[in-house]
């Protein structure tokens, strides 16, 4: 199956990035843009250019991309964002030692379960896809006091040419039928060092996910006290991801 893949920075280390659901590799680039060595960003299946193989889908199946993606780069390093954060551990659980270092950012649920605002995103935005009017389904996903600013505006229009272009797999809806990880326990194996990100008052990622995470894992754990940290705290995200996977 192709994967679409943007390569950044140059020598080792190389970290993967794996974006969450209905995101892209515009999106999770700012969360890289301090990390040393190469960086390897690609479109999970479903996203982007990539091809959409008949469903249904599986975090398995996502794991076993992630680990093509970082076999192929020779990646030691992975950061993963909510649907991406949960292959990552899919990954990590099936080899715990795959990557020394990983930040799971905003991870979602393991369990198989979702939070209904999680749901109802997903399906806000299906529903926006197919009359065509996005507008206001994107502006939810802005904070209101940044909607209407040169940055928000720019973000409405990169996810609106973004999500028209690419579309929303039907095979996404399947990827919750079953845990991301049946055995939460396999990643106490886990052998090298994690950083799990949350925020507190998140309907979407519900910083008590973060927690029994980062126990899972026994990760570092920071949770930022408001949600929208990519909106009013960036360059401090910035900073805890690149200290975290630069240090040796």
């Amino acid at each position: 199956m192709r994967l679409e893949q943007l390569t950044t920075g140059t020598g080792d280390p190389v970290t993967v990035f794996a974006h969450g659901l209905a995101g892209d590799i515009t999106g999770t680039r700012p969360l890289g843009s301090a990390v040393t060595g190469r960086r390897v960003f690609f479109h999970q299946r479903g996203h982007g250019r990539s091809d959409a193989p008949p469903g249904p889908w599986s975090f398995a199946d996502l794991a076993a991309d992630l680990a093509s993606v970082a076999d192929r780069s020779g990646a030691t390093r992975a950061v993963g964002v909510s649907m991406g954060a949960a292959a990552v551990c899919r990954l990590l659980a099936q080899q715990p030692d795959r990557f020394a270092r990983v930040v799971l950012f905003l991870p979602a649920p393991l369990d198989g379960t979702r939070p209904a605002a999680a749901r109802d995103r997903l399906a806000r935005l299906r529903a926006a896809l197919d009359s065509g009017d996005l507008r206001a389904a994107i502006e939810l996903e802005v904070p209101p006091d940044v909607r209407h600013t040169g940055a928000g505006q720019a973000y409405r229009r990169q996810r609106e040419e973004q999500l028209r272009r690419d579309g929303l797999a039907p095979q996404l809806d399947t990827l919750w039928q079953a845990p991301a990880v049946p055995d939460e326990g396999a990643l106490r194996a886990f052998a090298g060092r994690a950083l799990v990100l949350g925020c507190a008052g998140d309907a979407l990622h519900p910083a008590a996910v973060a927690e029994r995470v980062a126990a899972r894992l026994g990760a570092d754990l920071h949770v930022y006290d408001r949600p929208d940290v990519l909106w009013t705290d960036r360059r401090d995200l910035r900073e805890r991801i690149s200290t975290f996977l630069n240090a040796h």
